[in-house]
């Protein structure tokens, strides 16, 4: 009868290798050999071709397990393990775990594009219907979006195609995970990360960015393509060259006018609050600026608490003066003009807008209004343009989020 380790070593050799099975179709295999008193891979070797055949039914098949198990006899793995414990010394012995694996060594951008470049696609239908494939969905997504920004995007280094396409991948997973409920809770985009950074549109889902400034890169245009590439210089740039970047992706710092920026709206416990900033350079254009901003914007005039703070500069440039108002929240004002100060901002105004909605909040709300108002201020150092021929680098944001929980610390934190 046949040992727990005689099955297992079994199941190993016909589920690894050149001809390797699925686990069901080893297991099936296994049955049938036990069926026939082949119970371990030595009583294979020791078997006859005819006996083999007649228990798998599969000529082909009976020769290969043959001559498999009769190798795995003749390589046992003690001698193994020494030949490899000698070689391990040598320094020719470390080899790159795979074909894409990096170099140790600095590389200039062309070297390292060039060591992510991607094989060519096999044209071959008849080869290409005879494979198959096991895998998830989150492997065939990045490859198309991967491809996709080949022809979308085609400035792009293939480094930040496939950084773009990760970070995609993962807002997609994401968005399954919570639609069929394996995931809850906020979004990392929600907990504020990436907070302040441009956003470009992927495969319809917004994926925020660095701009990797000073990174030259010029793909080599290969001969059989010179020519179609010089027909499409004759014609106008399509618009996917040339992407924008949203400034905050949503409804308000898409209304914003007259200089304002505007912060992401957060809600808790149906009280919804929203920060926007601007530039003053004396006392009365702040007030102004908090007079017209709520008598013009109906919303904003029927908010329960627009608190406000400024510091702008004297005339003599020699001292700072400011002011707040909490309208009706008591300490908000103290608090803006708190964040002004510790970032030792001036001429700026900034206003935080709150509707009320029913349910006291404690002092969760001095966190809210600190992120809202670094929101709005954070879009002032950022110079709104158009992202063309520089090189991106895809913001993975949930993944960000992942590694902070496991670390408990280190950079890349979301405001608080």
């Amino acid at each position: 009868m046949a040992s727990q380790k005689d099955m297992q070593d079994l199941l190993r050799l016909l589920t690894t290798g050149r001809n390797k099975l699925p686990m069901m179709g080893a297991m099936g295999r296994v049955k049938a050999l036990q069926s026939a008193g082949l119970r371990s891979i030595s009583d294979i070797a020791n078997s006859n071709l005819p006996a083999l055949t007649a228990a798998i039914s599969d000529e082909k098949a009976a020769k290969s397990l043959l001559a498999a198990c009769k190798a795995h006899l003749k390589s046992p793995t003690d001698s193994t393990a020494t030949k490899r414990s000698s070689e391990s010394s040598l320094p020719s012995s470390k080899r790159a775990k795979s074909a894409y694996s990096l170099d140790a060594a600095p590389q200039t951008p062309q070297e390292l594009e060039a060591s992510l470049e991607l094989p060519q696609p096999s044209v071959d239908e008849e080869a290409i219907s005879q494979c198959t494939v096991y895998t998830n969905r989150a492997p065939l997504v990045l490859a198309f979006a991967v491809q996709l920004l080949r022809y979308t995007m085609p400035e792009q280094p293939p480094s930040s195609r496939l950084s773009l396409a990760q970070a995609v991948v993962s807002v997609n997973s994401r968005s399954k995970a919570v639609s069929i409920g394996l995931e809850k809770g906020k979004s990392a985009e929600e907990q504020g990360w990436g907070i302040g950074q441009p956003k470009i549109k992927v495969l319809g889902r917004e994926i925020s960015v660095l701009k990797r400034s000073g990174y030259e890169w010029r793909e080599e245009v290969k001969a059989e393509e010179a020519e179609s590439q010089d027909t499409v210089k004759e014609e106008d740039p399509t618009p996917s060259s040339t992407l924008k970047a949203e400034v905050g992706a949503t409804p308000e710092s898409k209304a914003a006018t007259n200089g304002w920026t505007v912060s992401s709206r957060i809600t808790s416990k149906k009280s919804t609050f929203v920060a926007r900033s601007i530039t003053v350079e004396n006392l009365a254009q702040a007030k102004h600026k908090v007079s017209h901003l709520t008598s013009s914007i109906p919303e904003i005039s029927s908010a329960d608490h627009n608190i406000w703070a400024y510091r702008v500069q004297s005339s003599s440039n020699i001292s700072v003066l400011e002011d707040s108002n909490d309208d009706g929240e008591n300490g908000g004002g103290r608090h803006l003009l708190g964040l002004l100060q510790a970032d030792n901002l001036q001429n700026v105004l900034l206003v935080v807008t709150r509707w009320y909605g029913g349910i006291m909040l404690g002092t969760d709300r001095w966190r809210i209004m600190s992120q809202v108002s670094r929101d709005a201020l954070s879009q002032r150092l950022r110079v709104a343009g158009v992202i063309g021929h520089e090189a991106l680098w895809g913001l993975d944001l949930e993944a960000m989020k992942s590694k902070e929980a496991v670390t408990g610390g280190g950079s890349g934190m979301p405001y608080s």
